[in-house]
């Protein structure tokens, strides 16, 4: 297979970005309509006058209306300690609805800005305020499925290709697994080590093995990445085993002669526009 450092460097991806990256509807909704009668128990407060009488008055009959008050400044905890810098004490407050003091929960909603909120100028419906603060923390989480975003996206080509040819495939494959699944023995300088996607062909009994990544930005981590799959391809090699390396994302623009030296190097280093060209199809399996 003719090898060409330039055609990788060249067709690296800017973005993977999948359509379910931006935002996770379904954890959305879900989180929303958990809160939805207390929200709307508490639109009851909505553009009142006496705030502080109102909302004695709702607590009293209601007292699971301050489970919903950490959400409304975008927090998930139900006990919360802060910082008086006045005082210079600090205060707890407890929301799981057990504590009885309407006081307190009022004082939280003035100190907390929350009271702004329920004024005659402030929002016109909390569940779809609420539904707005859990787009915005879920967005949050998009470092961690920005993560698993490659992997997601390779593992759809690794399917495929066993799909198309009776081959099995395991992710997250440590050697114990590979063992008890199909009898091959992986001798690993990391006894934990989990390879990515492991892919067993049952004709030959043979197993590939791929380690899978994606970087947007630079920095030590990726030159240490190569040295390490320099080793592990060696490593691999000498057991008779393929190790294929898939591996993308403008980050490796500022590590490109470790980069190159790990290319050159190893048998197989691919990104993901040779795997959309089929370069996987044309692999001795």
């Amino acid at each position: 297979m003719q090898k060409d450092f330039n055609n990788l460097i060249t067709t690296f991806k800017n973005s993977i970005k999948t359509w379910d990256y931006f935002v996770n509807w379904k954890k959305v909704f879900g989180n929303s309509s958990n809160l939805e009668i207390t929200l709307n128990k508490l639109n009851y407060l909505l553009g009142k006058e006496n705030l502080k009488d109102e909302f004695k008055k709702l607590y009293s009959s209601n007292p699971d209306i301050v489970k919903a008050l950490p959400v409304l400044l975008a927090v998930r905890e139900n006990k919360l300690e802060v910082f008086d810098k006045v005082t210079k004490n600090s205060e707890f407050f407890d929301f799981s609805g057990t504590e009885k003091d309407s006081e307190k929960y009022y004082e939280f909603l003035e100190k907390s800005g929350l009271a702004r909120l329920f004024q005659k100028d402030g929002v016109k419906n909390l569940v779809d305020y609420v539904m707005g603060i859990e787009v915005g923390l879920d967005s949050n989480g998009r470092k961690n499925r920005g993560g698993s975003l490659m992997e997601e996206i390779v593992e759809s080509f690794i399917s495929e290709l066993c799909n198309k040819n009776g081959f099995e495939y395991l992710s997250q494959a440590r050697a114990t697994a590979i063992k008890s699944k199909w009898g091959v023995d992986v001798k690993v300088d990391k006894s934990e080590r989990s390879f990515d996607f492991a892919v067993f062909n049952p004709k030959n009994k043979k197993v590939k093995l791929f380690e899978v990544n994606f970087y947007n930005g630079g920095g030590s981590k990726l030159k240490a990445v190569c040295g390490e799959f320099k080793s592990l391809h060696t490593e691999l090699k000498e057991q008779n085993i393929d190790f294929i390396w898939i591996t993308d994302g403008l980050g490796w623009f500022t590590t490109k002669r470790p980069l190159e030296e790990t290319y050159n190097h190893n048998e197989y280093v691919f990104n993901l526009n040779m795997l959309e060209a089929g370069i996987l199809d044309k692999l001795v399996w």
